[in-house]
C-alpha cells in the first residue's frame, strides 16, 4: 500500500465499508463489487481488503445478503477499524486542505453515513435519518422528482413520430408501442454496442477532445468489452478494471460492460446508454482520471472512485449530458434527429424515476406496489425497470437512500454549467484537468 499515511487511511476506510457491505473491488464482474467502484493503481491492497476475515465476508455477501453472517462480520470488525479509518481520513482531509481536503471531506462523510447505516442494518446504532443520506451524496436536500416538462415534452415528439396520447394512460401507451417498434435484440447487443461506440467516439473528437488538454487525447476513451448477464437487478453495470499494462508498463484503461439480458430498450435508448456508460460517459471519464493520477495530476482517489459519493453523483451527471456533450448541444431537441430525442427524454424520466423511488420509499414510506405504479405511470418507465427500481433499488438500504437520488442531482449539476458557460470551460473541469472535484466543488474550479 502507498507510503501515504492519508492515501493509506483512504484505501482502508473505502475497503472496510465496501467489505461489510460485501464488496470485492477486485471482482470483474458488478454483481461482486458495490461501494469501491475501481481499483486501478500498482499498489498492494491494504489488510482490510487482504485479511482472511475479509474474504469470509465477502464470500458471504456481508450486508447485502439476505441472511447476513453475523459471526463472519464480527470477526472482521474485530481486526479491521472501519470507525478508526474513517475518523483517520477525515481528519487527514481536515490537514491537507483546498480542494482536495474538500474533496476528501466529502468522501469522508459519505463513508460515515455508509457506515452508521451498517450499524443501523446490523442494530447497532440509531436509524440514519433519510435526509442526512440525501444530502452527503447529493450536498443537497431530498426532493421529489417532477416529470411534467418531460413528459409534455414527450407527449409532442411521439405524437409527430405517429403515436398520439391525449391523456396519462395514452402517453404511457404510446411510449411503449414506439419502444416495442424499435425494441433491441438482446443478440445483437456486442455488435450495436460497437457500431454506436464508433459512432459516439467521432462525435466526441469532434465536440468535446477539443476543450481538453492534449495530455488527454490519446487515452483510450472506450476500451470496453460488452458482456450479457441473466437476472441481474440492475440493468447494467459498467466496470472499470484498469489492471491491464502494454508492455513497457502503460495502462491500457480497459473496462467491461454488463448488460442485463431481460432489458427492454429501444434502440435510440441504447444510444444514450452507450453515451452514458462509455463514450464520453463513464468509460471515458474513469480513464482520464486514471491517466491524470499516472501523470500525478490528480490524488491515489483518482484510482479507487467510490460510488454512493459526491464525486459518484457528479459522475452521473457527466454520463446523463454526455449524449449532449458528444453532439456539443446543451438540449435535447438540439439532438440531429427526434428519435433520438424521444430515447434520451425516456432515459431522463428514468433517471427522475430513480431519484422519485427513492422519495417516495425512504420519505414518504410508500408501499413497493405504489411506488412502482407511480414510475410506471408518471415516468413512462417499462415494466421491468418500474419493478426493479421500486424494489430491489429502492429497499436497499445504501442504495435507496444514497445512490437513487444522485443521478438527478448530478443530472441537473452538469446541465446548468453547460448552460451557464463554455464547453471549453467546464469540460476539462469535469473530467479532473483542474483536479479531482464532485457535486460539491466542481464550482470552486470554474
Amino acid at each position: 500500500m502507498t507510503d501515504s499515511k492519508l492515501d493509506h487511511a483512504m484505501a482502508t476506510a473505502i475497503l472496510a465499508v465496501d467489505t461489510v457491505w460485501g464488496g470485492d473491488v477486485m471482482d470483474p464482474s458488478g454483481t461482486g463489487r458495490f461501494i469501491a467502484d475501481s481499483w486501478c493503481s500498482d499498489e498492494p491492497l491494504p489488510e482490510a481488503y487482504s485479511h482472511p476475515a475479509a474474504a469470509a465476508v465477502r464470500g458471504a455477501g456481508g450486508l447485502s445478503a439476505s441472511e447476513p453472517d453475523r459471526s463472519a462480520l464480527d470477526a472482521y470488525l474485530t481486526a479491521i477499524d472501519v470507525a478508526g479509518a474513517i475518523s483517520e481520513l477525515r481528519g487527514g482531509a481536515v490537514a491537507e486542505g483546498g480542494l482536495r481536503g474538500e474533496f476528501l471531506t466529502g468522501l469522508g462523510e459519505c463513508l460515515e453515513v455508509m457506515w452508521d447505516l451498517a450499524l443501523e442494518a446490523l442494530d447497532r446504532g440509531a436509524p440514519v435519518p433519510y435526509e442526512r443520506s440525501v444530502r452527503a451524496s447529493t450536498a443537497a436536500p431530498p426532493t421529489p422528482s417532477d416529470p411534467r416538462a418531460q413528459r409534455e415534452r414527450l407527449g409532442t415528439l411521439l405524437g409527430r413520430a405517429g403515436y398520439p396520447a391525449d391523456s396519462d394512460a395514452g402517453l404511457l401507451a404510446a411510449a411503449d408501442a414506439w419502444r416495442r417498434e424499435r425494441m433491441v435484440p438482446p443478440p445483437t447487443i456486442p455488435a450495436l454496442g460497437r457500431a454506436f461506440i464508433a459512432e459516439l467516439d467521432a462525435a466526441t473528437v469532434a465536440h468535446v477532445l477539443p476543450h481538453l488538454p492534449t495530455e488527454l487525447h490519446a487515452v483510450p476513451r472506450s476500451n470496453v468489452e460488452f458482456l450479457a448477464i441473466k437476472d441481474a437487478w440492475f440493468s447494467g453495470s459498467m466496470n472499470y478494471v484498469g489492471r491491464a499494462r502494454t508492455p513497457d508498463g502503460r495502462p491500457e484503461y480497459e473496462a467491461t460492460y454488463e448488460i442485463n439480458a431481460s432489458l427492454e430498450i429501444s434502440v435510440p435508448e441504447f444510444v444514450q446508454l452507450v453515451s452514458h456508460e462509455v463514450v464520453p460517459g463513464h468509460v471515458t471519464t474513469f480513464a482520464y482520471v486514471q491517466h491524470l493520477y499516472t501523470l500525478g495530476k490528480v490524488g491515489f482517489e483518482g484510482t479507487i472512485l467510490t460510488m454512493n459519493s459526491r464525486y459518484s453523483t457528479l459522475a452521473e451527471g457527466i454520463a446523463n449530458n454526455a449524449i449532449l456533450m458528444a453532439y456539443g448541444v446543451t438540449e435535447i431537441d438540439q439532438l440531429p434527429d427526434e428519435d433520438l430525442q424521444i430515447g434520451t427524454l425516456l432515459a431522463l424520466l428514468q433517471d427522475d424515476a430513480k431519484n422519485q423511488a427513492s422519495y417516495l420509499t425512504w420519505q414518504e414510506g410508500w408501499a413497493q406496489p405504489d411506488v412502482e405504479a407511480v414510475l410506471r405511470r408518471d415516468f413512462v418507465v417499462s415494466e421491468e425497470r418500474a419493478g426493479k427500481l421500486s424494489g430491489p433499488w429502492a429497499k436497499h438500504p445504501i442504495l435507496g437512500r444514497m445512490y437513487l437520488p444522485a443521478y438527478r442531482a448530478g443530472t441537473e449539476k452538469v446541465a446548468e454549467l453547460r448552460r451557464q458557460r463554455a464547453d471549453a470551460e467546464v469540460l476539462p473541469a469535469l473530467y479532473g484537468c483542474k483536479g479531482l472535484v464532485d457535486v460539491a466543488t466542481v464550482e470552486r474550479v470554474l
